[in-house]
């Protein structure tokens, strides 16, 4: 760990929540020359105020104890590049479109990986009036259901929540070119392209 670069970042980041040294250590029942003392690399944070530090400054502990934040590069807004998070504790459920770190009941959650369509995961889009109507064949129990359906395209995500015990159906508008999601809470992620057929569309 290098106490120098620590140093900054707690600077850095007391400085964007307009605190002085004096408050940040009011805060944290701690000496103001404590603070001091880290800012300026000669000592670094002890383990048991690591998080209290976090919460306040609103960084993890990890970036914290790294000295730097690494911000992403811009991701030119395209929504195609969208990943998504499920918790399988609580079933939150949540998207990204870089790189990131997130975390959900104490546990840090990897990027669903997007799975090609089988039998029992067999997706029916029809175009009813401006949407789009879809259907999925599966089992919507409280042990084995349908999570979220999510219509991607270029510029936005639409996600819909479904619960257990309710029909495996959504609408959306239609979107021409886009790419639908459904996760199942046994199986994970699975990515259907649309395709046209006519006057009807399906996956």
């Amino acid at each position: 760990m290098d106490c120098i670069k620590v140093g900054r970042l707690i600077q850095s980041l007391r400085k964007e929540k307009g605190m002085t040294q004096k408050e940040l250590a009011h805060l944290m029942n701690i000496s103001d020359k404590t603070i001091s003392k880290w800012e300026r690399g000669l000592g670094c944070p002890d383990v048991s105020l690591l998080g209290e530090l976090s919460n306040i400054l609103g960084v993890n502990i990890e970036k914290i104890l790294s000295g730097d934040l690494n911000p992403n590069e811009q991701d030119g807004g395209n929504m195609k590049n969208v990943k998504f998070y499920a918790c399988q504790s609580c079933g939150n459920v949540m998207t990204s479109t870089g790189v990131t770190s997130i975390s959900c009941c104490g546990r840090v959650l990897e990027p669903l990986l997007p799975q090609s369509e089988n039998d029992e995961h067999e997706i029916t889009v029809h175009e009813i009036e401006e949407d789009y109507f879809v259907t999925i064949m599966h089992e919507m129990s409280r042990d084995h259901y349908i999570s979220f359906v999510a219509y991607v395209s270029y510029d936005r995500v639409m996600l819909i929540k479904l619960y257990p015990e309710q029909l495996a159906e959504v609408r959306f508008p239609i979107m021409y070119g886009g790419t639908l999601y459904a996760y199942c809470n046994r199986h994970g992620l699975w990515k259907y392209e649309m395709k046209k057929l006519g006057s009807r569309r399906v996956i």
